[in-house]
């Protein structure tokens, strides 16, 4: 039999490259476009953060404690839980807005949880105290929790019936929804660190702060 019947034509020969070389780029876009996914996704859930907002007292000390939590991103301090529009701070203070001082916790979850942070909430403060923290008195001071979601509710409802055991009085911290978080003025962010040796700062918060340090140290060991 005459071979040249077997040997495939060039026209074939191109065609069929062509249509191996399609699937092989088929192949790799596909694999790009799945590992750029992936890659996206990894990004995501690396910069994912989750907020918590408490309140339990004077902001600039539950500002400076938590800037020292493991996990935390950002703190900030600010208003909530009242009735007032973009309340100031001497409006806050006369108490007549219904805002709490409270802190803003920017964490990240993956490092942190939120009833972790409760944790050291319980301990950055005195919860049994009713609208006091200390010499601070008024509405303003008071302990309170508010929660952005059923899960945040249910974690807080939780913690703050473990955390009664550990208190001989009862506590007194609100459980409340998050309405809107209000910033609080600019001289008040990162007011611990920006005065370390005030009256305030020194005589009150850095006592509070040295506690938690020597709490995250024992943690380490």
């Amino acid at each position: 039999m005459d071979c040249k019947f077997f040997n495939p034509s060039p026209d074939n020969i191109s065609m069929d490259t062509m249509k191996i070389k399609m699937k092989w780029l088929t192949m790799l876009f596909a694999l790009a476009i799945s590992g750029a996914a992936t890659a996206f996704a990894q990004t995501m859930n690396t910069n994912h953060t989750e907020f918590a907002v408490l309140g339990g007292g004077c902001f600039w000390c539950m500002e400076a404690e938590f800037q020292r939590v493991p996990g935390v991103k950002t703190v900030t301090s600010g208003f909530a839980g009242g009735h007032t529009d973009d309340p100031t701070y001497e409006e806050v203070s006369s108490g007549d807005t219904g805002h709490a001082e409270v802190t803003q916790i920017e964490y990240d979850p993956q490092k942190i949880s939120y009833e972790k942070l409760l944790g050291y909430y319980w301990d950055a403060h005195d919860p049994t105290t009713l609208n006091r923290q200390g010499a601070d008195v008024g509405t303003q001071y008071r302990s309170v929790i508010l929660y952005a979601n059923d899960a945040q509710k249910a974690a807080a409802e939780k913690s703050k019936a473990d955390a009664q055991k550990r208190f001989k009085d009862p506590i007194v911290t609100e459980i409340v929804p998050l309405k809107k978080f209000y910033k609080a003025e600019d001289y008040h962010q990162n007011y611990y660190n920006n005065h370390p040796n005030d009256g305030y700062p020194l005589m009150v918060i850095r006592p509070k702060v040295e506690k938690l340090e020597k709490k995250l140290k024992a943690e380490k060991q």
